[in-house]
């Protein structure tokens, strides 16, 4: 179960801030955040070596994709198409408002249930997948969750835990590289935990943290810091963007 934590702020001078932890089997194959991809030149996303397709990304004109799956549909369906395809279908797009327009009318019967999040600097929206049919809606200003489940859904206990300590938690600062306090909440274990491994191989693989700033400054780029395992052992580093 991978989780996303979003940030929205519009009018500040970083009006979206993004954290992610990807949980996958570790012996699955990926490579980390670059411009993988010759015909998406414009856009930089982690890559799953096995499908192709990628779990987060972000594009040139500053959209961020990321897809999580849905209970009871962790791995693949041979029969059906990877939802790795979704996020970079979404950075096809040079707003967030046009991609989940686009993403909502695609046809749900081809892929295993999923999550998506969709953001730019003015707009969030999260597009769920029942197996049948896309639903969209915005998401609100403030601090939202996401897990395999709903957007803040408590029902999820990694969000009844998590949630309210985002929200108390003192808020990142890109500009000048304090990520603190969300990273040491990237990294929490125990019961519910953020970052996990378990027995059976799946495990907290990598964690992102990313910003977009306001797009009305001119010269200032996203930050996308990284690391490339579980987040409570391996140093974030940033991303050439």
């Amino acid at each position: 179960m991978c989780t996303l934590v979003i940030l929205r702020r519009p009018g500040h001078d970083w009006p979206l801030i993004i954290a992610a932890n990807r949980d996958e089997m570790a012996t699955r194959p990926w490579r980390p955040p670059g411009r993988h991809w010759q015909d998406r030149v414009e856009v930089i996303a982690g890559q799953d070596e096995t499908a192709g397709g990628t779990w987060l990304g972000l594009n040139d004109w500053g959209v961020i994709a990321g897809v999580l799956n849905r209970p009871g549909s962790l791995g693949p369906d041979a029969a059906l198409r990877s939802r790795g395809e979704l996020p970079l279908e979404a950075l096809d797009h040079a707003e967030a408002i046009e991609a989940a327009k686009a993403l909502s009318a695609l046809d749900a019967t081809s892929y295993r249930t999923f999550n998506l999040v969709i953001a730019d600097a003015i707009g969030a929206y999260w597009l769920s997948s029942d197996g049948e049919s896309v639903r969209s809606a915005p998401i609100p200003e403030g601090i939202s969750m996401i897990t395999a489940h709903d957007l803040n859904d408590t029902a999820s206990p990694r969000i009844a835990r998590f949630l309210p300590l985002f929200e108390a938690a003192a808020t990142p600062d890109p500009e000048n590289s304090d990520w603190a306090a969300w990273q040491t909440l990237l990294g929490c274990g125990g019961e519910d935990a953020m970052s996990i491994k378990t027995d059976s191989g799946f495990a907290t693989v990598s964690s992102s943290l990313l910003a977009l700033p306001d797009p009305l400054k001119p010269g200032v780029k996203p930050v996308w810091l990284f690391a490339p395992g579980a987040p409570d052992k391996t140093p974030y580093s940033a991303i050439d963007l």
